[in-house]
């Protein structure tokens, strides 16, 4: 296709040119590679449509993008800077305001400011497969270009608050179908461009502002949307702020603009934006790493050892992503438990719309293949063993694979503490050993550890990366330490929760304080789900090192001996039957006993204290794990946090966090908290320093 230049055409800028054909005028955007609307894209649009404006033989105005996709929403490299004019709300206006006829051609992944632009063009045609949305939401703030004002009229208060308050995209038909683009026509954009813009010169196709479309009232539709956020979203703040600015809709809109502008301020001093936009980026920023440069070993076949939950889990994202799966069980049994728990997972994908069902029968007949023999890897790329936590079992295993595998081959442990130089010692090829420590259920959660033993390659970690990204995950890299940086972390803090329950409140209290802070579930709920016997089995393997001044508490150990795992066995920490989830008495009694056995007086934990001695441990080990080099960064460790524990997305992590907390009210707390237990609480060396230099951790991440 020939460039608007090759065409005699007039660039504007670097990224924005015009094509004149007679009466009409083509305005094409190239700036790879999403066309994010940059300074250079905001002034040379309006610079184009000024002057075509002024030309009287201008009759109509096409608006198109180069590549891959209309405008897809902001320049994230401008996050963060000072906005320079024009201003994307200036703009629209503009567009809008132009006496011209201004046609917008929408492709690939329209949002955000790219939606706004359409919107306050005079006409919006898409091509097929097209996708638009307001995703503003999710990074703390409101689509802030008039798109609380121009969607409701366009697509209606309901169909605009659904929109604008999920932050989730729509497909193009469904745009069509609310009345946001116009219509759908096949083609390259620049040709659908210059169709569209005669249509409207030949009086085809109808022109209008949107501005002068009026609002039809729907006070049910605020009121349901204000319920559901409550019960839904109630810690959230911008969601709210959306349904405030689509109601001021209902007026004229430069007073509705005015209102929107004044919300979107409001959002933009939030600490909840300030900790999404971190998170936003934090997803981004753990895939540099010292082997970034290393060429990734090429992935074809996997191999999956184990067909029990997470071997089963590991193997459907595999297959899911493409890969051949080799999985091997101890005998026929465990293979056909692992087979139907795959295929129970693929119908699951099905189901979501993720995978058609003529996709889900060719991977199970084509891409699966079963054995109950460690041989049926010998050809497998990568190896991932996925078995219960046993080192000699898993030492025996790797000692096998380094007679079977080819030459090459990545052998992984998905071992969630085990110390994988240990294991890399098994084999006599420890620099294609490493851990690839997957999250519950595997074919759903994000995360993924890379954990790189001290003989671990550079390519070898590079594949590592380059398989997480294949199958849609976050990779962070961590060193070798019991539990690595997730699991570490949260053994520690989990000892803090524990102290309160002995000292007086109970598991029930804790959880509701934790998910009033956020998370999803609270440390016993999340206990009772993931199995009270894997945190039993750790702490069986760690006993004989136990320093005799730790302060022990066997209340969960207790309640394993009575054969309760939780949600598994029906009971736990709580009880789950027919009549639902309610706390396990027994547990309580087990408690009582323990505080009574201690010599404990329980005493009344607030909320708020709760939170804080649960948060300030995290944080307190955290920074351990930093200090250590286990992470490699501040972010690493908010992006295990965000993306595999399910901490509050909208505070950005535990390190985040304790940049809002301040490092010297972090340690005026542990110092309080060690006049109870001197052992636990310590100030760590790191988070000192920060106190008396007035150091953030952020300023770790730029380093």
């Amino acid at each position: 296709m020939q460039s608007g230049s090759e065409r005699g055409g007039t660039a504007i800028n670097d990224v924005v040119s015009i094509e004149r054909q007679g009466p009409l005028a083509l305005i094409a955007l190239d700036n790879p590679p999403v066309n994010a609307a940059s300074h250079a894209v905001r002034s040379g649009l309006w610079q184009a449509i000024e002057a075509l404006q002024a030309e009287p033989d201008t009759r109509v105005i096409a608006l198109y993008g180069k590549g891959r996709t209309f405008i897809a929403g902001a320049d994230i490299r401008e996050f963060g800077k000072p906005p320079k004019d024009p201003w994307l709300p200036d703009l629209c206006n503009f567009i809008e305001d132009c006496e011209t006829p201004v046609v917008c051609v929408l492709h690939g992944t329209t949002l955000g400011g790219g939606l706004e632009v359409a919107l306050a063009s005079h006409l919006r045609v898409a091509l097929p497969g097209t996708r638009v949305g307001l995703p503003e939401v999710t990074l703390g703030i409101l689509p802030g270009a008039g798109g609380t004002q121009r969607a409701p009229r366009l697509a209606g208060v309901s169909a605009a608050l659904d929109l604008i308050t999920s932050g989730k995209p729509l497909a193009v038909e469904k745009a069509l179908e609310h009345g946001l683009i116009d219509r759908i026509e096949d083609g390259l954009p620049r040709d659908v461009a210059l169709r569209a813009a005669q249509a409207v010169l030949d009086g085809h196709d109808r022109t209008r502002r949107t501005r002068d479309i009026a609002v039809e009232p729907d006070a049910e539709a605020f009121e349901a949307m204000r319920a559901k956020l409550k019960k839904t979203q109630p810690l959230l703040f911008s969601p709210h702020k959306c349904v405030d600015a689509v109601a001021a809709s209902q007026l004229p809109l430069s007073e509705g603009l005015k209102e929107e502008r004044r919300l979107f301020n409001e959002c933009m001093d939030s600490p909840q934006r300030a900790g999404l936009i971190h998170a936003f980026f934090a997803e981004r920023a753990v895939a540099k790493i010292p082997e970034a440069s290393a060429k990734p070993r090429d992935i074809q076949n996997i191999g999956v050892i184990g067909g029990g939950t997470m071997g089963s889990g590991i193997a459907t994202a595999a297959l899911l992503a493409g890969f051949s799966v080799t999985m091997t069980e101890r005998d026929q049994a465990g293979l056909d438990r692992g087979t139907a728990t795959i295929g129970k997972n693929l119908e699951g994908a099905v189901k979501r719309g993720k995978l058609s069902t003529e996709g889900r029968d060719e991977i199970l007949s084509a891409k699966l293949s079963t054995a109950t023999e460690l041989d049926a890897l010998a050809d497998a790329d990568l190896i991932i063993e996925a078995v219960f936590e046993d080192m000699d079992v898993k030492k025996d295993i790797f000692g096998t694979l380094d007679k079977i595998a080819k030459p090459g081959a990545v052998l992984a442990s998905n071992t969630s503490y085990l110390d994988v130089n240990e294991i890399a010692a098994a084999t006599g090829r420890p620099e294609d050993v490493i851990g690839l420590h997957f999250f519950s259920p595997a074919h759903i959660m994000r995360l993924m550890e890379v954990v790189v033993a001290e003989k671990t390659s550079a390519d070898a970690v590079a594949t590592g990366f380059a398989l997480a990204k294949k199958l849609k995950k976050i990779a962070v890299r961590s060193g070798v330490c019991d539990g690595f940086i997730g699991n570490r972390i949260m053994t520690f803090y989990k000892k803090a929760a524990d102290y309160m329950m002995m000292d007086g409140a109970s598991p029930e209290e804790i959880d509701r304080a934790i998910t009033g802070f956020g998370f999803a579930m609270g440390p016993y709920q999340v206990a009772d789900l993931a199995g009270l016997d894997i945190s039993w089995a750790a702490n069986k393997r760690r006993a004989a090192t136990r320093p005799a001044e730790e302060r022990y508490i066997p209340i969960a150990d207790e309640i394993c001996e009575k054969g309760w795992f939780g949600r598994k066995t029906g009971q736990g920490f709580y009880v789950y039957d027919a009549d639902g989830t309610r706390p396990n008495p027994e547990a309580l009694a087990i408690i009582d006993e323990e505080r009574a056995r201690a010599g404990v007086t329980p005493r009344t934990f607030s909320g708020d204290e709760i939170v804080s001695r649960f948060v300030t441990a995290m944080i307190l080990e955290a920074t351990r794990v930093l200090e250590e080099g286990i992470a490699l960064r501040p972010v690493d460790i908010d992006a295990v946090f965000l993306f595999g524990y399910g901490f509050p997305r909208f505070r950005g992590g535990p390190m985040h966090t304790a940049d809002q907390i301040g490092a010297a009210e972090l340690v005026r707390r542990i110092e309080t908290y060690a006049q109870e237990d001197s052992y636990y609480w310590q100030v760590p060396v790191l988070l000192r320093k920060l106190a008396e230099g007035s150091g953030t951790f952020a300023e770790m991440n730029e380093s």
